[in-house]
């Protein structure tokens, strides 16, 4: 199995920033949408597979919850969308290298944070409430992790975000790292499990999970935006600065000065 060199995957990420600043509207919407539904889908899976363990081992049905949580990414990077907190990394760096600017960064964070909400609220919704699949059996485990989620002060979410987007944006950077389909689910898997099986707080996650138990009649809209809002920013700040800029810095930057001087 071939390993691309992290300063190829800073190349990668680059373009791949570049590309994603320039989809389409209509595209952007759409492949928001799936990935906001591909990462509920995960957290719905999750929930399912951590309720059919004992009470007694309830440590070890959450590893398990855990461990197949990444389908949401790997459906995402694999299958394809467009993902706010892998964004959060990638259009960034592309903005570090002066390759877009701002305002394209602006833009697209907008349209996929709507896209991937809409996403996150049709599966709570339609297969979370009307088919009580995060209700009946499963909603003290729904309720349990919504609630612990929503009851963080802002200080506490923010930095909670910037630890699960650091790892959230590795598993996509791990993901450059092969041009095979095993090496990618491979390098996805253990950083998203590793976030989950933590508790970290991912602003996706939560479009889904906090709405799942309004539906099910706890909670309020305002808990939501309090801690969407302190998670999102987060997020932002692990993967914008502790991966993008962490890496443009050590190996982006360099070659554009190493670039200009030839």
């Amino acid at each position: 199995m071939s390993v691309i060199a992290p300063s190829q995957i800073t190349e990668l990420v680059i373009e791949a920033g570049v590309k994603k600043a320039h989809l389409p509207t209509r595209a952007t919407l759409i492949l928001g949408f799936l990935a906001g539904a591909f990462i509920s889908l995960g957290f719905l899976l999750a929930i399912h597979v951590s309720t059919m363990i004992p009470a007694q081992w309830a440590s070890f049905g959450n590893l398990l919850g855990a461990a197949v949580f990444p389908i949401g990414l790997i459906l995402v990077i694999l299958a394809g969308g467009e993902l706010l907190t892998g964004n959060m990394m990638s259009l960034p760096l592309a903005m570090f290298a002066r390759r877009i600017g701002l305002g394209a960064v602006a833009r697209n964070w907008l349209l996929v944070t709507f896209a991937n909400l809409m996403g996150a609220l049709f599966v709570a919704w339609c297969f979370g409430h009307l088919l009580g699949l995060t209700e009946g059996p499963y909603l003290g485990k729904i309720l349990a992790a919504a609630t612990s989620k929503a009851s963080a002060d802002f200080v506490h979410a923010f930095v909670s975000g910037i630890g699960c987007n650091w790892l959230v944006c590795l598993a996509v950077w791990l993901s450059y790292a092969s041009r095979e389909m095993s090496g990618k689910i491979l390098g996805i898997w253990f950083p998203i499990m590793a976030f989950v099986a933590i508790g970290f707080q991912h602003v996706v996650a939560n479009m889904f999970l906090l709405p799942a138990a309004i539906f099910a009649g706890y909670l309020d809209w305002a808990q939501v935006a309090h801690n969407l809002l302190a998670v999102f920013l987060g997020n932002a700040v692990g993967g914008a600065i502790f991966v993008g800029l962490a890496y443009y810095v050590s190996y982006g930057e360099p070659a554009a000065k190493q670039q200009a001087v030839q």
